[in-house]
């Protein structure tokens, strides 16, 4: 596992919206006194959400806040890898999945259309529009192959889909996400094959029960 570290281009300073402050105060509030630090996975999630990226102002700040040495920020923002270290594209972030279904249903061919469209992994592109990287299994591996851009999941890729998302991010369009084939979330294509008779889960064929087991009191 390589080594994560800060990039070297870190803007002057850091200052949290009202949005985030207002959630970030809500979240410290859910720990009791002397546990606040344990709200430090949520900010620095809020701040990725406001910035776009962690930066080394952002990690002081969250620091100050929760009244924590800036070591122990920096040591969870560089060991979890959802949290992004360098600035990333305006348009899309998009981590393609690496892990072995991907690979073996075609990931290889949507990282070589990231690589030609876009330029090397985990560099931001010349247009500053798009950032690309390979992560480990994202848990969609029915749909595989799959790619998580921005905070949605795009399963069923080809390098054809690939392309034509790049293309609607680089003209200011929302694809829309999910399976590129005819499924509904993880269901086979062309309609569920089990458990096709509604009365299996709707709760018409379980028989009432008359006497909940172990309900009787305990008596000495």
């Amino acid at each position: 596992m390589s080594v994560r570290r800060l990039s070297a281009d870190q803007p002057a300073s850091f200052a949290f919206s009202p949005e985030t402050m207002e959630q970030a105060r809500w979240w410290i509030s859910k720990y009791p006194d002397g546990r606040q630090q344990s709200a430090v996975i949520p900010i620095l999630w809020l701040v990725q959400k406001q910035e776009g990226w962690v930066s080394e102002p952002a990690i002081r700040a969250i620091a100050d806040k929760l009244d924590m040495a800036y070591i122990r920020v920096l040591e969870v923002a560089t060991f979890y890898t959802m949290f992004m270290l360098e600035p990333v594209g305006s348009a899309a972030l998009i981590q393609v999945c690496g892990t072995t279904p991907c690979m073996l249903r075609g990931a290889g061919d949507l990282m070589k259309v990231c690589k030609d469209r876009i330029g090397p992994k985990q560099t931001l592109s010349a247009d500053g529009k798009f950032y690309w990287e390979e992560v480990e299994c994202l848990g969609a591996c029915v749909n595989a192959p799959m790619a998580m851009i921005n905070d949605y999941y795009f399963e069923d890729l080809t390098a054809s889909d690939m392309n034509q998302i790049i293309d609607d991010f680089a003209a200011g369009k929302t694809p829309t996400p999910g399976p590129r084939v005819d499924r509904v979330n993880s269901a086979p294509e062309g309609g569920a094959l089990t458990l096709t008779d509604p009365k299996l889960y709707d709760g018409s064929a379980a028989k009432p029960i008359k006497k909940l087991p172990n309900s009787e009191p305990v008596t000495a």
